[in-house]
């Protein structure tokens, strides 16, 4: 059986794939891949269905050896990673020989790097997914973030070993941006013109208080009339929540289902693995744009991510 051993965790690295939709009435959010092109980009270089498991790294990555020959590609940020102190090419397909070690740094760029090896990570699926959701200790290897020594399964593979790479023309067109395109939030008319123009107007740090759940920004606040008041509901995934202080907050893949602050807008839905590489210091800017609109981008980003063009076949 083939494995990929854990000789050093990173700062955070879990197992994930597009996580759980659905069981949001039962108090657990969807959780998955923060960057789910990244992921879903990776799997195909390695010609495994787009929701695969693979390994999901944070800030600074760890170092994997492999007990057998397999092919691997790593996407996302950029962690400068190397194979037994050779340095890898990323958006490419990679062949490890038995006893290699692939390690990775520090990011370079944005927040996540993501491991897709042939056949996708084998674990026990937990309501359909094998995704860690950290906060709750559940999916994954044993619900938690991986450790020295963890042994992960590789299933086997079910397509040709074929070298692959993502054009950097195609690349170009997913490039990361700082402004995140966003439909009004349901309580968005709560929000007076002065508040609104505020939260459209003004640039956002990330702060150190970021992770799977949420990000915390910190800015100009927004102010709301304090006679508005409301019970707690329903939340969606990259809802943007205003608290008492102002200071909006993103809801992210491992978010509480329900909430009781309002909502001003919601990040679309082609701009969530935007949000997932988004470090902490970062600058961000919202634009608005009608459902109509977020509509129409999902449907290109997802013509663009079926297209021919957008994986060369090196071997061919």
């Amino acid at each position: 059986m083939n494995w990929i051993r854990v000789e050093s965790p990173g700062l955070l690295t879990t197992v994930q794939d597009l996580g759980r939709p659905g069981f949001g009435p039962l108090g657990v959010s969807a959780s998955g891949a923060a960057d789910p092109i990244s992921l879903r980009l990776g799997n195909r270089l390695v010609a495994n269905d787009e929701d695969a498991a693979g390994l999901e790294m944070t800030l600074v990555g760890g170092a994997f050896s492999f007990s057998h020959e397999a092919l691997f590609a790593l996407t996302g940020a950029d962690f400068g990673a190397t194979l037994d102190g050779v340095p890898l090419a990323m958006w490419a397909s990679v062949q490890a020989v038995p006893g290699q070690t692939l390690r990775l740094g520090a990011t370079r760029d944005g927040a996540r790097c993501y491991l897709c090896v042939a056949g996708g990570i084998n674990l026990e699926q937990f309501l359909g997914s094998a995704s860690t959701h950290v906060l709750s200790g559940l999916g994954g290897l044993q619900g938690r973030p991986l450790r020295k020594g963890d042994d992960l399964q590789i299933s086997p593979e079910s397509a040709p070993r074929r070298k692959r790479i993502i054009p950097q023309n195609m690349l170009v067109r997913l490039r990361q941006s700082k402004v995140l395109r966003v439909t009004p939030g349901p309580q968005s008319d709560w929000f007076d013109k002065t508040a609104q123009e505020t939260f459209y107007s003004s640039t956002y740090q990330v702060t150190e208080d970021a992770n799977r759940m949420g990000l915390r920004l910190q800015g100009p606040p927004i102010c709301l009339p304090a006679s508005r008041h409301m019970i707690t509901e329903g939340v969606a995934l990259a809802a943007i929540q205003v608290p008492a202080s102002g200071q909006p907050v993103i809801l992210f893949v491992e978010q509480q289902t329900t909430g009781g602050y309002p909502k001003i807008a919601n990040v679309i839905a082609a701009d969530i693995y935007r949000v997932g590489q988004l470090r902490p210091r970062d600058e961000i800017r919202f634009e608005l744009v009608s459902f109509d609109t977020a509509r129409e981008l999902l449907i290109e980003q997802e013509r663009l991510l079926a297209s021919s063009d957008l994986i060369d076949n090196c071997d061919e």
